[in-house]
């Protein structure tokens, strides 16, 4: 058995079937991205400019424009990649929300309008579930019209039969 951390709650698998926790799973990951992607581009910002200001004189303009590219380049790779990834958290969110939650609804109703739609072509309403998962019962037909001579446990027995 483990204990729990001080730093907060234990991830567990089956945090995923909460859309609130991927939710908040993904703005706190793109809330982290861009302080990273702000860190690359102030890191970037000054290299570039630094060595636009001061090429070193020792180098000639296409060796000082090569040696620059080389060093700002990742920078600015660096910053593309964690802005997409920036981006794949909003697709993260949206893709669970609808794989695991809209899409199985939205199936989930259809099959019941097609059944319920089966039903009534029949000619009868859908059965419906009572509380124990089973159906209710279906109403009974009214017994034809009989001598009214029987008693009421004639009749019982009558309608039990039909």
């Amino acid at each position: 058995m483990s204990t729990p951390s001080s730093a907060g709650p234990q991830w567990s698998g089956d945090m995923l079937d909460r859309p609130e926790m991927v939710e908040a799973f993904s703005d706190q990951l793109r809330a982290a991205l861009v302080e990273y992607v702000d860190y690359v581009a102030r890191i970037r910002r000054d290299a570039e400019a630094m060595w636009r200001a001061n090429p070193p004189s020792e180098y000639g303009s296409f060796e000082a424009w090569w040696r620059h590219h080389k060093v700002t380049a990742p920078f600015a790779k660096l910053q593309e990649h964690l802005e997409d990834a920036v981006k794949l958290t909003f697709e993260v969110a949206a893709q669970h929300r609808r794989q695991r939650h809209e899409l199985p609804a939205t199936r989930k109703a259809a099959v019941e309008a097609r059944q319920e739609a089966a039903a009534l072509s029949r000619g009868h309403s859908a059965p419906r579930l009572s509380g124990g998962g089973q159906p209710y019962p279906k109403p009974r037909r009214a017994a034809p019209a009989a001598d009214d001579d029987g008693s009421f446990l004639d009749m019982v027995s009558r309608e039990r039969s039909a």
